[in-house]
């Protein structure tokens, strides 16, 4: 969509203004703006499961979508399974074009050990941007706690996706706000399925070729990519910039 469709203003006020709601009431006012033109991107963190269930609790009914690169951990998947069943809700995976075999005719086997970010850029980028060319907004569970590269996210943002194209999306961001312990408590207090591999020390879960348990005392995001330069797959960072 191009920025014309958007009222920056408008986004602007409507930010600020979500600092201090309730997250039941943000995603009342995306529901009733954009009904099903907004949608909910989804890999099974907690804020992600919370937003979820407070969306589907209350009836409103956005898409869901992941991003299955291919590489994801069984746990992941099963845990995919559990919250469409208890949610009554169907979650569309987003694939990539090649398989990981059809990508290592072309780049060589593992790419993902001698430069991740254009593994991710192929596994996870690129599948999220045709994705987002057919919505007008993208609902995301990033907090502004899980990485310094993540304390600036504001609530809505207007988000070039498309360079060449000039296109934007509104990227909600409901769950800014919040901090890993409500999160946990919002979780605890519902019963709600979560990935089983938290129990085992990982607290951020991608990729299982890229994902590594870490200490309590450690940034949430601090077990992605260990020895590179890299805390992002670059789905929240590619190509464009923030308005």
């Amino acid at each position: 969509m191009s920025l014309q469709k958007f009222d920056p203003d408008l986004i602007h006020a409507k930010a600020e203004e979500f600092e201090t709601a309730p997250l039941v009431d943000i995603l009342r006012w995306t529901w009733e703006t954009y009904g099903d033109r907004a949608a909910i991107g989804t890999s099974f963190q907690g804020a992600g499961i919370v937003v979820m269930h407070t969306a589907y609790e209350n009836g409103f009914r956005f898409p869901v979508f992941t991003i299955d690169t291919g590489l994801l951990f069984p746990e992941t998947l099963e845990l995919k399974a559990k919250l469409e069943a208890r949610l009554g809700m169907e979650i569309e995976s987003l694939r990539p074009e090649q398989t990981l075999e059809e990508q290592a005719a072309e780049h060589g086997p593992e790419l993902w050990k001698r430069y991740p970010d254009l593994c991710c850029t192929l596994r996870k980028v690129l599948p999220l941007q045709n994705k987002l060319k057919t919505l007008d907004v993208w609902i995301t569970g990033l907090r502004r706690q899980q990485s310094d590269t993540r304390q600036r996210t504001q609530i809505l943002e207007l988000y070039k996706f498309d360079v060449l194209h000039d296109q934007y999306i509104l990227k909600a961001n409901p769950m800014a706000t919040w901090t890993r312990d409500a999160v946990q408590a919002y979780l605890k207090e519902r019963d709600l399925p979560v990935n089983v591999l938290l129990s085992r020390g990982y607290r951020s879960i991608g990729c299982h070729t890229c994902t590594r348990p870490i200490g309590e005392a450690d940034s949430e995001r601090a077990g992605r990519w260990t020895g590179f330069d890299k805390s992002e797959c670059g789905i929240h960072t590619f190509l464009g910039d923030n308005i």
